[in-house]
Formats: C-alpha cells, sequence, structure tokens
C-alpha cells in the first residue's frame, strides 16, 4: 500500500513574526487602554506611536512597490535588460540612475523593484546603481527638499547623488569584470531585440489581472517586507529615546559633525519621506548643508534594510557589504565639500 505523501512543513519565519507582534503590541496599546482602562508606561506610548507614523509615512512607497513588482512579472524578462541597455555599457548604467532619479518610491519600496529587476537579469552594477540613485530622488520628495533647503542646495543634493551611483556603478563593473564579484546569473547570454509595443498591447488590465498582479507582488515582496517591519521597530526605539535636538546640537559643519552624522544615519531606520524633515533641520539649524546630503545618503548607503535585502536576492554577503565600503567614502568627501560652502 503507498503512503500518502505528507506535505513539506512551512518553517516559521521568526523575524516576520516576532516584528508583527512586537509592533501589533505597540501600536495597540494606544488604542486598547482607553477601552481597559489601563495607562501604558510613556515609552510604551511613544513608541507606537512612532511606530505608526513610519509605516503611514512608508505604506505608499511598499504598496506601489508591490504593485510594480506584480506587474513586472507578466513583462518579458528581455524587456528589462532593453531598457537598461547591455551590461557592460556606460549608457546602461546612465539609464539606470535616471530611471532610480525619476522613479517615485521610497527607498523601502524601491528595494522591491530592485530585487525583480536582479531576478529579471539586469546586471548586478546596474542595479546597484538604480539602489545608490533612486531612494529619496522622487519628484514629491525634490520638492518636499526644495521647500526645505531652496532650489539650489536641492539640485546640489540630486548632483552629488548621482555622481555617487554612477562611480558606484562603475566600480561594480569593474569588479564583475575581473571576476571579483559574480555578475547577475539570471542574465541572458544573448539578448533579443523587444518589441514593446507588442509588449504593451499584450498587457490586459481586468479585475483578474489586478488581483493577480497583487498576489504575485506580494508574494515576492514579503522577503523585503520582512526587514521593512523589523526595521520600524529598531526605528521607532531610536526615535522614543533619543530628542531631536541632539542632531541640530552635534551636527556642526565640521569633520566631527559629518562623522555623527554618518554614525546617526547608519543607526536610525526611517523611510526617505522621514529623513528629508531632519536633513532640512540639519541644513537650517546647524548651518550644515554637507551634513544634511550625508544623512540622506548614508543613511541608503549604510541601511541595513538594504544590505539585508541584496544579500537576499544576491545571496552574496561580499556584495552587500561592498556597497557602504564603496559609497560612504565619497558621500563624506562630498559632504564635506558642500560644508565648504555653507552660508
Amino acid at each position: 500500500m503507498t503512503c500518502p505523501t505528507e506535505k513539506p512543513e512551512k518553517k516559521t519565519d521568526w523575524i516576520m513574526t516576532f516584528s508583527v507582534v512586537v509592533l501589533t503590541l505597540g501600536i495597540g496599546s494606544q488604542y486598547l487602554h482607553p477601552l481597559l482602562n489601563i495607562t501604558p508606561p510613556r515609552e510604551l506610548f511613544e513608541f507606537g506611536n512612532t511606530a505608526l507614523e513610519i509605516l503611514l509615512t512608508m505604506w505608499w512607497g511598499v504598496g506601489l512597490g508591490i504593485l510594480m513588482v506584480g506587474v513586472m512579472n507578466d513583462i518579458p524578462r528581455d524587456a528589462f535588460t532593453a531598457i537598461m541597455g547591455k551590461d557592460n555599457s556606460f549608457t546602461g548604467l546612465l539609464r539606470a540612475v535616471i530611471a532610480g532619479v525619476f522613479l517615485d518610491l521610497c527607498c523601502h519600496g524601491i528595494l522591491l523593484v530592485a530585487a525583480k529587476l536582479y531576478e529579471r537579469g539586469t546586471s548586478l552594477a546596474q542595479v546597484i546603481t538604480f539602489l545608490v540613485a533612486s531612494p529619496w530622488n522622487s519628484l514629491s520628495l525634490t520638492l518636499v527638499l526644495i521647500s526645505l533647503i531652496g532650489l539650489p542646495w536641492t539640485l546640489s543634493y540630486i548632483f552629488g547623488s548621482v555622481i555617487i551611483a554612477l562611480l558606484a556603478g562603475v566600480i561594480f563593473q569593474k569588479l564583475t569584470q575581473k571576476g571579483i564579484f559574480p555578475d547577475n546569473s539570471n542574465t541572458p547570454e544573448e539578448q533579443e531585440e523587444v518589441n514593446f509595443k507588442a509588449i504593451f498591447k499584450s498587457i490586459k488590465f481586468s479585475e483578474m489581472s489586478f488581483k493577480r498582479i497583487v498576489k504575485n507582488g506580494w508574494r515576492d515582496g514579503k522577503m523585503i517586507i520582512k526587514w521593512l517591519l523589523f526595521g520600524t521597530i529598531i526605528a521607532a526605539s531610536l526615535r522614543t529615546f533619543i530628542p531631536h535636538d541632539v542632531f541640530a546640537t552635534w551636527l556642526g559643519p565640521t569633520i566631527a559633525g559629518l562623522f555623527i552624522t554618518l554614525i546617526v544615519a547608519t543607526v536610525i531606520e526611517i523611510c526617505s519621506e522621514g529623513s528629508a524633515p531632519i536633513a532640512g533641520e540639519i541644513v537650517t539649524n546647524a548651518k550644515a548643508p554637507g551634513n544634511g546630503f550625508t544623512f540622506l545618503m548614508a543613511g541608503v548607503a549604510t541601511d541595513y534594510t538594504e544590505i539585508m535585502a541584496v544579500r537576499e536576492f544576491t545571496k552574496k554577503w561580499s556584495i552587500a557589504f561592498a556597497i557602504p565600503l564603496i559609497t560612504v567614502p565619497q558621500v563624506l568627501f562630498i559632504g564635506w565639500l558642500m560644508n565648504q560652502f555653507a552660508p
């Protein structure tokens, strides 16, 4: 007699489980204490309020990222490599920078798109270029920065991030050509010409297709979302116990201020929309535009959510840790240069 085949047991994702439980308890304490007539500790209340604020700030970016990943599932892999250009061309890096600058997603939503680009065969150098260029370079956040620090400094920030992204892309390009890093194994050996008109015509929008897009996007995005939730816990904890005026006091336009900014940006994990007001405060109150730039860029370059996500889809710790090693010195130099022109 044949025994029935047993379904493999699903492993518990402890990071996801821990994050959901902690956030649920923290945020839920704000709404349950009036019903239970219990006053929660001040720290727990502030933690829950901050965590909810962070989640409300980044939900739209994550949501758009999930939808875009779902749509990308329906597009042939060759289309992505054709859009980005040839793997070994500088033009391909320029296209990746342009895509990163103009794609209106936060640093969390962009991770979902980057993972899907890598899966679809985009070269490693282009994915890194796209990641470094994209997080705060969106139309909505650019308008916020203009209102906070003015048009000249905002344009300087954009130009600085483009330079860093391109240099990082070129370095990763050289390292893969020398065999130090493996290039994307998903890249097709021969790139065929893609009929984009036919592709767009083949995409049909309906209720069924929308459900499929959401389902596929959620399935592929879960590996990133768990780290977003975990990062939210860390960010809410830090923002609960560290006063806001500390930033303006210690982050002046000095070498020491730059390194303190780097440390703060490394430790604090917040969405790009949350980092923009802090960067604006550094520029206006500490009179340190280079520190504001460092806070925005170093938050991306040393983002442990990004490091874990890159490790997840490349399966290489060396690639993940190479991002801060290559980008942070550039960020500090450009930040120092900007401080020389501080008002």
